[in-house]
């Protein structure tokens, strides 16, 4: 309760800019918005999940792993978040895996390591991972940027990944030129580039400002702004967790402070694709595969909202070998948003595995 009241603290002197918004905020829905990190932390534990630590190729690699059910599986979150953001079907997954799930370099408590920051070379220490820590062959589930790592992972090392699951990857539409009509690129690579050049030192306050997400809330976007900003500057040693947003937002934000804006800027420049062709990789894998692919759409300016486009998640499909194709209503962070949905997708890859 603690942090329910620091935000309603920081938030009573703005809350009337934020009339639409505040006239939801309930107690039950506030408490909700800003303790589930809290809550699924706590479940995380529960399961006995612990944080370890290793020299991977050189390079300290974080990771959470849980207790020895059964066969291994390895976890790679997506862009600008952690290990932690599969919180919420970890205690579910540990119950029949070896769960192991790791902090990308770039983020979370894992190496700063900027000539990591390829698909190509996330891979390959992915592989050395599994042999040096996981010690047998593994399932390997990849979200958005992790899940064109997991790609390259199940293409590269068949013989250390015993399936793959593709969750919401941007195969093809992350590429440049194409890359600047989508989402990720206007929100978080370009702000990413941007504040790079800018001389200034945190991150989290300088996307509060300058990132598209804003954007989405249209009349409210400059009262959104101003209380993040508040609360940033009252709470610098905290995420940032706006109580009138729903977990799915305020997750977007949750491990901002442990990321490296140099890993945006690969996608910026397109430097995390060298050497990474997608049709390439995808035609490679011969392992059982999964591809999800949730709702996508277009804002006004015809900006991609949304990992692939319909047209991308078909052409995914269509140059997989083995593959069971699920189109999920979800935003793009199914496993977070939908996790009983995400369960069963991994129910029946266990099914599939077993015949």
């Amino acid at each position: 309760m603690g942090r329910v009241r620091r935000v309603v603290r920081v938030s009573l002197p703005v809350v009337a800019g934020v009339v639409v918004l505040a006239a939801v905020a309930g107690g039950g829905y506030v408490y909700r918005n800003v303790s589930y990190a809290e809550r699924d932390a706590d479940a995380v534990r529960a399961a006995g999940f612990t944080e370890k630590q290793a020299i991977v190729n050189g390079s300290l690699m974080n990771y959470a792993e849980g207790p020895d059910h059964g066969p291994p599986l390895l976890l790679i979150h997506g862009q600008s978040t952690d290990w932690r953001n599969w919180s919420r079907v970890l205690p579910g997954l540990a119950e029949r895996y070896h769960v192991f799930a790791v902090d990308c370099y770039g983020h979370g408590r894992s190496a700063r390591v900027p000539e990591k920051y390829t698909a190509q070379a996330l891979a390959a220490d992915a592989r050395r991972f599994l042999t040096q820590v996981v010690k047998e062959p593994a399932v390997v589930a990849g979200h958005s940027s992790g899940g064109l790592v997991a790609a390259a992972l199940a293409a590269d090392a068949p013989d250390q990944v015993r399936a793959v699951v593709l969750e919401d990857p941007p195969f093809f539409s992350s590429v440049l030129p194409r890359a600047e009509r989508t989402f990720n690129y206007v929100a978080l690579a370009r702000p990413a580039h941007d504040f790079l050049r800018s001389g200034e030192t945190d991150f989290t306050a300088y996307q509060i400002r300058h990132s598209a997400i804003w954007d989405l809330f249209k009349g409210a976007k400059q009262s959104i702004q101003d209380h993040a900003l508040t609360y940033r500057k009252e709470i610098p040693d905290e995420p940032l967790m706006l109580f009138y947003m729903p977990p799915e937002l305020n997750e977007a934000f949750r491990a901002m402070d442990s990321y490296d804006p140099r890993f945006g800027e690969a996608f910026y420049d397109n430097d995390f694709h060298r050497g990474f062709d997608h049709a390439g990789t995808l035609s490679r894998i011969r392992v059982p595969a999964v591809l999800i692919h949730v709702i996508d759409r277009y804002d006004d300016n015809g900006v991609l909202l949304a990992a692939m486009s319909a047209e991308d998640a078909q052409r995914a499909r269509s140059s997989l070998t083995d593959v069971r194709f699920y189109q999920a209503d979800s935003g793009h962070g199914f496993h977070f948003e939908r996790p009983g949905e995400f369960d069963h997708i991994m129910r029946d890859l266990e099914a599939r595995l077993r015949k």
